[in-house]
C-alpha cells in the first residue's frame, strides 16, 4: 500500500509520454504494466532467427518525431540512447503492372515527378499542399488539442473574426472530403493517386470515408517534412530511453502488475488494486491507457458507471483486424525497380479502386482477394538490424476481418466459427508473399524464416488490440474528434473525478504520437 501523486495504468507510447512529463514536473509517478515488459505495441524481438531484429508491431515514427512531446523530451531521450535513422524516400507505390512512384522528402521533386506522370498533376498537388499549409492552425487544433476547451474554441472564434464565418464553414467541408474525391480532382495519373490512396488506412479509415482526404493530405505533408524514421537498433530503444528518463526523475515502474480494479470513494478515484492483491493510492490522478471496454466494464465498479456510459461502451465498435508478417532474408530485397530498394514503406495495390475493394471485402467479413500490402524495409534505413549482407521485411495488412465469414477469392477454407486458425493465417500469408515476390524476384529463394501474426495473435499479445484492431476502435467520424471515445464524455475525463482515460481509443486517436498522454499530462 503506497501513495503517489499519479498512477498510470498501461505503458504504451501515451503512458510513457505522460509519465515522463509528470515525473519531470516533480510529481511522484507510478507506472503499472500488466505484461513482463514496457511499451504496449512497441516491441522489438529476434522474432525469426537470431541476429535479425524485428519491430514486432509498430515500427515507424513520423508522428512521434513531429509531436510536441518529442520536441520537449528529445534532448533527454537522446541522452539515454535514442537515435533515429531515416531515408529521403519515405514511401512508394507499385501497381500490378510494375508502374511505380516514390514520394520523396522534397516538395519540388514530388511535384516534378507527378507532372512527369501526367502534366498538371504536380501543380494541383502543390496547390493542395499550399491550401493545407494555410489552415494548419485549424488542422493541428483538431488533431492535437483538447477539443472541449475554451482554448480550442478561441482558435475557431479567432478564425471567424479574422477570415469570416464562410472561411470556417468551407474549412470544415474541405476537412470532411473523402480521399477519393480529392484524388479524382487532383490526379489524372492513377499511379500518383494510388501512392496517396493507401495512407488513410494507417489512420484506421478507407479512401471513401469522410475526413480521409484530409488525412491523406496531412500524411503527405508529414512524410515530406519528417520522412518515415525508425529507431536505430529497434523501436524498443525508445521504450528503454523513456524508462531511464522516468526513473531519473524519481518515477517508479512495476511490471507484471495486472490492475483489476480502480478503487473509488464518493465519486472520486483513489487508487488501484492489482490481481496479486497489492493496492496503490494516488493523491492527484489515476490515468488509464486502454479501451473503453477495459476501463468501464473491467476496472470500474458498476455503481461508478452511469447507465448511458455503460450503454455507449457496449456499443463501442472496433475496426479491421491487422496482420504482421516478418521475414528474415539471406540477401537484401532487390526490387524490379531498384529505386524501391531504399524506400521505407512501399504499398502494393491495384490502385484507388483496389484499396476501396479490399476495405469493402473486410467490412463484409471476407479475406480480401487483393489486399493493400504494406512492405516495410527498416533495415534499408538501419543496417544494424540484420547481419552484414542480409535483409528483412516488416509486412502489414490492415484490411482484415476480425471474424472471418469467407474468402473473397474462394481459395481458403475458413472455420465455421470464423476464427483465425494457424491454417488460415499461414494460407493467407502465402497469398501475400506470392504477390510481393512478383516485384522482388529474389524473395522466395532468400527467405530464411518467417513469422506471421494474425489478428488473434496480436490480441493475445496486447488485450487492447481487440480482434487485432491496432487503432483502439473504429475511426469512423461518429467515433472520432469530439465523440472519441464516447459521446457522453469530454476530452479525457471519466465519470469519476481524478480518473483520466488515454490511449488510441481516445482523442486524438491512434498512432505513435503520444498525443493523449501529452494532453492529459499538460492539463494536470
Amino acid at each position: 500500500m503506497s501513495n503517489y501523486d499519479h498512477i498510470i495504468v498501461g505503458s504504451g507510447i501515451n503512458s510513457l509520454v505522460c509519465a515522463a512529463l509528470l515525473a519531470r514536473s516533480g510529481d511522484k509517478v507510478l507506472l503499472l504494466e500488466r505484461n513482463d515488459r514496457l511499451g504496449g505495441c512497441i516491441r522489438t524481438e529476434e522474432l525469426t532467427v537470431p541476429g535479425f531484429i524485428h519491430d514486432v508491431m509498430s515500427g515507424w515514427h513520423p508522428l512521434f518525431v513531429t509531436s510536441p512531446a518529442y520536441a520537449e523530451l528529445q534532448d533527454e531521450l537522446e541522452s539515454f540512447g535514442l537515435e533515429y535513422c531515416n531515408t529521403d524516400s519515405p514511401t512508394a507505390v507499385v501497381l500490378p503492372d510494375k508502374r511505380h512512384m516514390v514520394l520523396k522528402m522534397s516538395r519540388d521533386e514530388n511535384v516534378r515527378q507527378m507532372n512527369q506522370l501526367s502534366p498538371g498533376d504536380g501543380d494541383r498537388y502543390q496547390q493542395a499542399m499550399a491550401e493545407l499549409e494555410q489552415s494548419l492552425d485549424l488542422t493541428f487544433t483538431l488533431l492535437g488539442n483538447e477539443l472541449w476547451t475554451w482554448a480550442s474554441l478561441k482558435v475557431f472564434l479567432s478564425t471567424i473574426l479574422k477570415r469570416g464565418p464562410h472561411y470556417l464553414v468551407n474549412y470544415f467541408a474541405y476537412s470532411l472530403e473523402t480521399c477519393r474525391s480529392w484524388l479524382d480532382k487532383t490526379f489524372n495519373s492513377e499511379v500518383s493517386a494510388a501512392c496517396l490512396a493507401c495512407w488513410p488506412a494507417h489512420t484506421g479509415i478507407g479512401p471513401d470515408a469522410p475526413t480521409s482526404g484530409q488525412m491523406a493530405r496531412v500524411i503527405a505533408f508529414t512524410l515530406e517534412v519528417a520522412g518515415c524514421p525508425v529507431v536505430k537498433g529497434g523501436s524498443y530503444k525508445l521504450v528503454q530511453a523513456f524508462e531511464q528518463l522516468i526513473k531519473s526523475h524519481g518515477g517508479e515502474i512495476v511490471l507484471n502488475a495486472d490492475v483489476e480494479r480502480v478503487i473509488s470513494a464518493k465519486g472520486k478515484a483513489r487508487g488501484v488494486k492489482c490481481s496479486d492483491g497489492k493496492e496503490y493510492f494516488a493523491n492527484k490522478a489515476i490515468i488509464c491507457s486502454m479501451t473503453p471496454n477495459q476501463l468501464y466494464e473491467r476496472l470500474l465498479e458498476p455503481d461508478d458507471v452511469p447507465g448511458h456510459i455503460a450503454q455507449q461502451t457496449d456499443a463501442f465498435r472496433y475496426g479491421h483486424g491487422d496482420m504482421q508478417i516478418h521475414l528474415a532474408l539471406n540477401n537484401a530485397p532487390q526490387w524490379d525497380n531498384a529505386e524501391l530498394n531504399q524506400v521505407a514503406i512501399t504499398h502494393l495495390t491495384p490502385g484507388l479502386d483496389g484499396v476501396s475493394r479490399a476495405m469493402n471485402e473486410a467490412d463484409r467479413g471476407l479475406l480480401p482477394t487483393c489486399a493493400t500490402i504494406v512492405v516495410g524495409q527498416p533495415a534499408a534505413l538501419d543496417p544494424s538490424r540484420v547481419p552484414e549482407g542480409k535483409g528483412l521485411l516488416w509486412i502489414q495488412l490492415q484490411e482484415l476481418p476480425r471474424h472471418i465469414k469467407g474468402d473473397a477469392a474462394g481459395e481458403i477454407v475458413v472455420p465455421a466459427d470464423g476464427s483465425w486458425t494457424q491454417e488460415v493465417r499461414e494460407a493467407y500469408a502465402d497469398r501475400i508473399i506470392d504477390r510481393i515476390a512478383q516485384h522482388i524476384p529474389n524473395l522466395q529463394q532468400d527467405i530464411i524464416a518467417r513469422t506471421v501474426l494474425s489478428p488473434a495473435d496480436l490480441e493475445a499479445i496486447n488485450i487492447n488490440l481487440v480482434g487485432g484492431d491496432p487503432y483502439g476502435g473504429e475511426c469512423s467520424l461518429d467515433q472520432y474528434f469530439l465523440w472519441r471515445p464516447l459521446r457522453a464524455l469530454k476530452n479525457h475525463q471519466t465519470p469519476l473525478k481524478n480518473l483520466y482515460h488515454i490511449g488510441a481509443s481516445t482523442h486524438p486517436g491512434p498512432g505513435l504520437g503520444g498525443g493523449s498522454g501529452y494532453l492529459v499530462a499538460k492539463n494536470l
